[in-house]
């Protein structure tokens, strides 16, 4: 049974993947640690898979896990996820950017320091200005509005233990927002910062379209683990917010019909009548969500258990 499983979500990476596998068993053998590497092939088109073929020939220890098409990186790393067996999992990029000799730093970082996810940072990126600056904004956002104090959300290259991954839903492009979901679980983080070296095969699939694609799925993160339980929170505040000033918007202009002025030339009036509207709808729509938390309410999905002890 190994202790640690190095997942390697990979798309057109032929040219990287039997070096990849040799550099991190050569790293995990030197440090005599029980291990598996599973290389999720994502669709690849360049015969990936047969060199992760040639690599499993070689030392059984390699495995792979070949999807039926390209799904996208957050469904290779939960088919990594789903099929492999350490307690300790370690995520890294299949491009031989991310240097597997700084594995060991990661598993002594997590275990001496009783963390829960390890996330690198790529203090020094090797990459083009067109990769470094969209991800430079990107992290300073999600750093602000997520208010978890990580430099590098991007970074693949990262450490778990297996609990966290087992509480934690993946779809779309939430990958990026692991250490996210985690903190909102409750779960202890680290970063260390890590060697980033530059791209010697393939193409990066990074791109400014990443970002404004991230910018929402950020919203969806922040939006479902604040409020899938109390919907009418967010709604209720919007609700009551348009409720309030539509109606002291009615209250003036009842004021000003009382003292006898005409309002048929007013459209103040039928902006009030709007916001009353809106904030009633918005409300219900509320009320609607809680009936639908309350229905399908599961009781551990509001707390995480680090230990028990009978």
């Amino acid at each position: 049974m190994p202790e640690v499983s190095v997942i390697v979500p990979v798309l057109n990476e032929a040219g990287t993947v039997l070096e990849l596998s040799e550099r991190v068993a050569a790293t995990l053998d030197g440090i005599g640690r029980r291990f598996e590497i599973v290389f999720v092939d994502d669709g690849s088109s360049d015969g990936t898979r047969e060199r992760v073929r040639e690599a499993n020939e070689m030392d059984s220890r390699v495995k792979l896990v070949s999807l039926r098409r390209n799904f996208g990186k957050a469904a290779a790393l939960c088919a990594g996820f789903d099929h492999s067996r350490g307690d300790i999992l370690i995520t890294m990029d299949g491009d031989l950017q991310d240097d597997p000799d700084e594995i060991p730093r990661f598993l002594d970082k997590l275990e001496t320091e009783n963390l829960d996810l390890v996330s690198g940072w790529k203090r020094q990126r090797q990459d083009p200005a067109s990769k470094r600056y969209p991800s430079r904004l990107f992290n300073w956002v999600t750093r602000k509005l997520a208010s978890v104090d990580l430099h590098d959300f991007n970074c693949g290259f990262k450490a778990y233990r297996r609990e966290v991954l087992d509480e934690i839903a993946l779809y779309g492009e939430l990958h990026r927002y692991i250490p996210v979901l985690a903190s909102r679980r409750g779960f202890t983080l680290g970063e260390l910062s890590v060697v980033h070296h530059p791209r010697q095969h393939g193409i990066s699939k990074y791109g400014w379209d990443r970002f404004y694609k991230g910018l929402l799925d950020l919203i969806t993160v922040l939006f479902i683990t604040k409020y899938t339980r109390r919907p009418l929170h967010l709604f209720g505040m919007i609700g009551l917010s348009s409720l309030f000033v539509g109606f002291g918007i009615n209250l003036y202009l009842a004021i000003l019909w009382l003292s006898g002025q005409t309002l048929s030339n007013r459209p103040l009036l039928l902006l009030g009548i709007l916001l009353m509207l809106l904030g009633i709808q918005v409300l219900t729509t509320g009320l609607i969500g809680e009936m639908i938390t309350f229905k399908n309410f599961n009781r551990t999905d509001t707390y995480s258990v680090r230990e028990r002890l009978e």
